[in-house]
């Protein structure tokens, strides 16, 4: 038996909640999202912005730890965890910068999609480096759009 009703027991609180509908309005199903906090003084729009903010946030940390090494870092004192912190978060930042003109011409060009990017272009410096003579910039630049994003999931249309 599927219980309808609260028991307003269970709560130690009072809380305020904010539900959300959803319907699809092909198929006519609906589907509900429930967001509660003990804050009664918010009104439904500031607690919907404050929970989608709070995903926006939960994203940035994981790219810090996953994708730009917040994990990585071996330090255990405050200035040095906070330089790390904050150096992960900068890169964060910054590979969002980086990517935002790329989507222009690759709307799916992701963070992977720029660390390759980034390999590529160092590989093909490096290699440059070994010719006799160094090319002009043209060549460079025919070079790298051409090879630096050889390893990419979504590389540069054309």
């Amino acid at each position: 038996m599927v219980r309808e009703t609260m028991d307003m027991a269970l709560f130690a609180d009072p809380l305020n909640i904010a539900i959300i509908v959803k319907t699809n309005l092909l198929n006519k199903k609906t589907a509900h999202i429930i967001l509660f906090t003990t804050d009664l003084s918010l009104d439904f729009a500031t607690l919907i912005d404050y929970f989608r903010l709070h995903l926006q946030l939960e994203f940035n940390f994981r790219d810090a730890e996953q994708l730009r090494g917040l994990l990585d870092f071996m330090v255990t004192e405050q200035l040095p965890v906070y330089n790390s912190a904050n150096l992960a978060f900068f890169m964060v930042n910054l590979s969002h910068v980086l990517i935002r003109p790329r989507r222009i011409a690759t709307p799916d060009f992701s963070v992977n999609d720029l660390k390759a990017l980034a390999r590529g272009t160092r590989y093909v410096l490096e290699t440059l480096k070994l010719l006799p003579q160094f090319p002009e910039p043209i060549v460079i630049d025919r070079l790298l759009s051409r090879l630096a994003d050889i390893c990419s999931i979504h590389p540069a249309a054309g």
